[in-house]
């Protein structure tokens, strides 16, 4: 399963520009819709278009490998991130 790191990028970017940023304000920034950002914010497993990772991308500065990472899923449902090599 790959999983979007949106939230832990969100909260290193307002860390480092000293402001609270909200969901509101990414999307009008990106121009994403806000049932679009809520998935992307806290459903695990949102299976999403390219569009919007790059959007996303573009907004926290950052490529896509820094916001998608792959996990296995174990057989009782739990999930591991993946070592990379």
């Amino acid at each position: 399963m790959i999983r979007i790191l949106f939230n832990q990028l969100l909260d290193e970017k307002a860390f480092r520009e000293r402001r609270r940023i909200t969901l509101g304000e990414v999307c009008e920034t990106t121009g994403l819709s806000r049932p679009t950002m809520s998935r992307v914010a806290n459903v695990a497993g949102y299976v999403t278009s390219t569009d919007v990772v790059e959007k996303l991308c573009r907004y926290l500065e950052c490529g896509p490998g820094d916001l998608l990472v792959l996990v296995d899923e174990k057989p009782d449902g739990h999930s591991r991130k993946k070592k990379k090599k």
